[in-house]
């Protein structure tokens, strides 16, 4: 079985929920960010349109006030480097935007392969 390869957020959410690891996409969110020193909590309960808007929210606020913490948590993820470097910097709404679903993308291969191999 290839990897789902999503192009928007909202078609990865919708993916994980099909396949019943959104809870556990959840659960590796939590973890990554909280052994990157970015404690955040997101609860079972919330919903994958919260979950969008919290995480592109904690990301815009990553690049306005804590730029080397956000580069931390990026390393920790393990987001390819060559995909930020690509991203257009001029917007900060689009750029963090853009940022979370990275983040989210190379979240979900975690948890995609982890159940699947």
């Amino acid at each position: 079985m290839n990897f789902p390869v999503p192009i928007s957020t909202d078609e990865l959410l919708s993916n994980a929920q099909k396949e019943n690891l959104y809870p556990k996409l959840i659960d590796q969110i939590n973890k990554d960010f909280n052994l990157a020193n970015e404690g955040i909590d997101f609860p079972q309960s919330t919903t994958p349109q919260e979950l969008k808007i919290q995480l592109h929210e904690k990301v815009y606020r990553l690049i306005q006030l804590k730029y080397t913490e956000l580069l931390n948590l990026l390393y920790i993820i393990d987001v390819p480097e060559d995909s930020i470097k690509q991203l257009d910097g001029s917007d900060t709404v689009e750029l963090s935007e853009q940022i979370a679903f990275l983040i989210l993308k190379r979240e979900w291969m975690k948890v995609w392969f982890r159940n699947y191999y």
